[in-house]
């Protein structure tokens, strides 16, 4: 957050870093993909005007987590379950906002 706009600058390898972080289950606790998804969500509100280019990227892994969260009846708590599931929503919600409606498209 405190970059704001100039993480415009790091947007390649930042997003790279974001979609290995949500690619892998960390243990029970979740708690790098956690952190992730507010990295992703801060990120999204400060450089939103470069993000409809990274929509297809970035939606295919949000949706991929949500399903692997869903379907996974894995070693995490429910309430850290519901945690990812509102934090991939609201990033979801982000880039819709930001993307003028295309997510829902």
């Amino acid at each position: 957050s405190r970059l704001g706009i100039l993480i415009v600058r790091h947007l390649k390898r930042l997003e790279r870093v974001i979609l290995g972080y949500l690619e892998v289950s960390d243990g029970p606790e979740e708690k790098a993909r956690l952190g992730i998804l507010e990295t992703l969500q801060c990120t999204i509100e400060h450089a939103w005007p470069r993000m409809p280019c990274r929509l297809p990227v970035l939606l295919k892994a949000l949706l991929r987590l949500l399903w692997d969260v869903h379907t996974e009846r894995g070693p995490s708590p429910e309430p850290v379950r519901a945690a990812l599931l509102h934090g991939a929503t609201q990033c979801l919600i982000l880039l819709d906002h930001c993307s003028q409606g295309q997510v829902k498209v």
